[in-house]
Parts: C-alpha cells; structure tokens; sequence
C-alpha cells in the first residue's frame, strides 16, 4: 500500500503533566505512539525505521487510533490488527489497555512476496521489533545491546577491551545507527558504511558518531590511525558495503571485527553498488524486478567479503538484520558459516533472564531519568553492570525525543527497580508517571531462527509457541499494551509496556508482570537444558510444575 505523506504536520510527543486522556496510564501510551513518530526514520510516510517499519497502518488510522486512546476509561480495551484500530471492548482496571497483533500470516503466505502484495493491499504491515508496538526510543534502544556485544566479544578474544582494535561495519539507520557509538565505548576503531549521508548526519547531531568522510583513502588512514593510538573512534564513510569491504579485502586490510546491520531488503533496502542512492528509490518504482536482482547481487558480494576476512582470522557475526539468509538466496551457499551474534555473545545473558530493558520519562522532563539514574547507582552494586553503563549513558547519550534509558537487567532486577520508580512517582521525586518496555529481543519474547534462538541447544529454533506464550503471561498479569509480531518468515516476537503511575495497585502488576516476563525466559532455556538457565529457574523457584507420583 502506498502510505499518503503527511506533511507540514510534525508529530512530537506530548510533553508536562497535563493530560489529553482519562487517565496516565491512556496518556503514556499515546506519548510513546507520538514518541515513534518523532524519533522516526521517515515520519511522513509513518515509517520508523528499516525503511519499512511502521507505527501505524496509515494516517487515517493513526488519528484514529488518538481519538480512542483520548476517550477510553482504564477498564476498556483497545484491539489493534496491524497497524489499525478495531474497536474497544470492556476489561477491568488490571487488564491491558492495548493488544496488538502486527504482521501475523500463515506460514503458506509469510514468504516476503507474498508478505508484500498483503502489504501493498492495505492488509498487514511489516512491524519491525518495536515500530508498531510504539516502543521504540531511538537509537539508543539498541545502543547497549550493541555495547554488550561488542564487550562480549572484547572479553572473550581480546583481553576485555577493543583497544587498538579494528571494528568494521555497515549501516547507519534507526537501529543500527547506535553501532559507530557502541564501538567507540567498547574501545574500538570503529568504522561504519552507509550510503546515506543523510542518515549519517543525524547520527553526528546526536553524538552517536564523531565525522564522516565520503573518501575511503582517508576513511582508512584516520581508521588506522586510531587504532595504532590506541583511541577510541567512531568514524562513518559514506559509500556502498557491497563496494567499501571487497576493497577492503583487495588492498589486503583485515579488521578484527566485521559486522552488519544494514537492512538487506532487496527491494526497500539494500542499494545495490552500480546505483546512487536516489537511482535505487526512483528504480523501486519503475524497474522494482531489476532492482531486486541488482541488491541481490550486492548482497552476495557483500556477505562474500565478510566470510573472506572471517576466513582470514576476523571475528565475523551477523548482527541479526537476516543479512547471511539474503545472500543464500543469491548464491551465497556456504553465507550461514557467520554466525548470530546472540548464538555467540548473548545467549548466557538470556538464560538469566537479562536482557534490554527500558525506561522511558513521559512527562519529557529529563530530570526524571537523572533521578532514576541516581536511584540505579544508589540501589546497585558498583561492579554490577548496570552501574558502569549508567555512568557511560550519562557522558556519551544525548536523548532524542521524550528522555528515556535502557539497560539490561535480569530477573528481579527489573521489577526492583520499577517499584523503586512507582514509589518516587507516588511521593513526587519524580514528576509524573515512567513507562517500563523492552526490546522484543529478549529472553523468552522471540522465536527467530536465525537471531534470537539460532542454534538452541535442543533443536527448537523455530518454535515459536514461547512469544506466544509471553504475550498470553504479560496479558495475564496486567502489562497496560501488549504486542505479538510476526516478521514474515523469518520469527515471530512479543513485546510489552506497563506505566508505573505511583498508584499502590501498579506496585502489583509491575511485580507480576516485570518477574514473569523475564521469568518465562529463564523457563525457556531451562527447557532447552542450558545449565546456566536451570541453575537459575531453581534459584528463584521459578518452575511450579510437579512431576507425576510427586507431592
């Protein structure tokens, strides 16, 4: 379908402690709805970022879905299909406010022609992880995921620091756009390829980025400059991967990290190496058949590349944007010898239930999260993780849109720290209500074959029951919006907001809701028998289940 452009009409968030709806809990899911649209990618056309994902299903559903979240009462609610407002039904004050189901198709029909023809008839939407769930903060929403992987791969291969260590990557957009700033942290010389200038500037605003250059020689020399020093770097080119890493690899230049996050879609995506940027976009609607071969085929010299410095002692991963099973469909036969990032790096962090965790302040008072991340360095060790990323976040991370933070708490952890948040927004040390969400990767929110749950240790990559099943506990046990999404055919996965208004009510579903959602992830992997994960399950009696003979 082709959204109508909508300009001249700047969505922003709503901002201070007066109130559009019945209630908080109504005004901060319209806020987070808002929030998408300001930080977004193409906001004209409701795109949030992958330069498909959307918040809505189109413009005359977005006003409407504002009319409704103005007028509902606490004990109503909203059901969203893709991207469009169905109707309100009754529910009681503990039920959520928002269920969602965004891009959901029967397997026959979730291949990507056909997922773009159900697209193109106004039918479905592509949702992205948080694009349609209205959870998505920028950036930054992926800045400390991509931070720990990053870290995770310095530990184990490098002594704990990227130090005088050469990161190469591609893509600059909404979500990889936290990459060239990740790196940087993480201690690396860290060069990015994207062949949007466009996107590269935003990213310099924002502080994510420190230069761009569009001339490869330089790129290389103040690349290896900085390595050599031992300085930290986040430096973007703006050109062509499928151009920039064979170069690369002809002139012999082996970095010790290769990654990617560009989005590899052949056809509103990846921008093949013959054409400029804006011969790609005229050739989607002209030629889109030619344009698709011409990506593919990029694709392939691409991936080829990486597999190559991999080949050549690189530590070499896909970073979970489905890159390695675009480039098998174009010939790449030997594309899934590159592993997944989570498969690698992550997966022990699931097992115990941390994961990518956010908080975000709807009054737009940035003093909020200052106040929050007092309360973090207050309440947590200062080893712990969290503590050390508080003190990064604070110096490097500008917010863009309503301030908001993220970071990867586990088990018990999360809702310790929400009922903290809820006591501090009741007692007025914080101004107005904070919305909790996550990623939709977490621990037991995915079924993605070739990310989140490649290579599970009991074979069940593709069972996608386990999102499902989170989405069901997160709707049993009182989050306010409540989303499952299919992502074509490539996984499905579930993702939740619960407000925590100060109300000693909220105090009891951010318990529930903030230990099960996590929870359920621990269960999963405990399921699967990774020890780390069933150490855990027993460690907070999470499994209830009685074998036969039992009492």
């Amino acid at each position: 379908m082709s959204i109508p452009v909508r300009r001249g009409k700047e969505v922003k968030a709503g901002r201070g402690t007066t109130l559009r709806c019945r209630g908080w809990r109504q005004e901060a899911i319209l806020r987070m709805l808002e929030n998408n649209l300001e930080n977004a990618e193409a906001p004209d056309s409701l795109v949030i970022y992958m330069s498909i994902a959307r918040a809505a299903r189109d413009w005359a559903s977005f006003d409407r879905i504002v009319a409704t979240l103005a007028r509902m009462s606490e004990d109503e609610t909203l059901i969203m299909q893709s991207g469009k407002p169905i109707g309100v039904f009754p529910g009681q004050a503990t039920t959520p406010l928002v269920i969602m189901a965004n891009g959901n198709l029967v397997g026959d029909w979730s291949d990507e022609e056909s997922r773009r023809k159900l697209d193109d008839m106004g039918l479905t939407v592509y949702p992205g992880m948080t694009a349609a769930a209205w959870q998505y903060i920028g950036s930054q929403g992926i800045l400390q995921g991509t931070y720990e992987t990053f870290m995770a791969v310095a530990r184990q291969h490098f002594g704990g620091t990227l130090a005088g260590r050469l990161l190469l990557t591609s893509g600059c957009g909404g979500m990889s756009g936290a990459q060239p700033l990740a790196g940087k942290l993480a201690g690396a010389s860290t060069l990015v390829v994207e062949v949007d200038s466009a996107r590269i500037d935003r990213r310099i605003a924002s502080g994510y980025c420190d230069a761009t250059t569009s001339d490869l020689d330089e790129a290389i020399t103040r690349w290896h400059a900085a390595r050599d020093a031992g300085q930290p770097l986040a430096l973007a080119v703006c050109a062509n991967a499928a151009v920039v890493l064979p170069e690369l690899a002809r002139r012999g230049i082996v970095p010790d990290i290769v990654t990617d996050q560009t989005f590899p879609d052949p056809l509103k995506g990846y921008v093949p190496a013959e054409l400029t940027l804006e011969q790609a976009r005229a050739m989607r609607q002209d030629d889109p058949t030619r344009l698709m071969a011409l990506a593919r085929q990029s694709v392939a010299a691409h991936v080829r590349a990486m597999l190559g410095f991999m080949d050549r002692g690189a530590i070499a991963f896909e970073y979970g944007n489905s890159l390695r099973a675009e480039a098998r469909a174009a010939g790449v036969e030997d594309a899934f010898r590159m592993r997944s990032f989570v498969d690698l790096y992550i997966r022990p962090l699931f097992c115990q239930g941390i994961g990518p965790f956010r908080w975000i302040a709807v009054s737009g008072d940035p003093q909020d999260i200052y106040t929050i991340d007092d309360m973090i360095l207050e309440t947590f060790s200062s080893n712990h993780p969290i503590s050390s990323w508080i003190r990064l976040a604070r110096e490097h991370v500008q917010f863009t849109g309503l301030p908001a933070r993220i970071g990867w708490l586990g088990y018990g952890e999360r809702s310790r720290l929400a009922l903290l948040v809820n006591e501090a927004v009741a007692s007025g040390r914080i101004s107005a209500p904070i919305a909790f969400t996550r990623d939709h990767l977490d621990s037991g929110s995915a079924a993605l074959p070739h990310r989140e749950t490649e290579n599970m240790k009991d074979g069940s990559d593709a069972i996608a029951d386990w999102p499902i099943l989170n989405a069901l506990l997160n709707c049993s046990n009182g989050a306010d919006l409540v989303a499952i999404h299919g992502l074509g055919g490539r996984g499905v996965s579930a993702g939740l907001t619960i407000v925590a208004d100060g109300e000693a009510a909220t105090a009891e579903r951010l318990k529930r809701v903030l230990d099960g959602d996590p929870g359920i992830g621990v269960l999963r992997h405990a399921d699967a028998g990774y020890d780390i994960a069933i150490g855990q399950a027993e460690r907070f009696g999470l499994s209830s289940t009685v074998a036969p003979g039992l009492s």
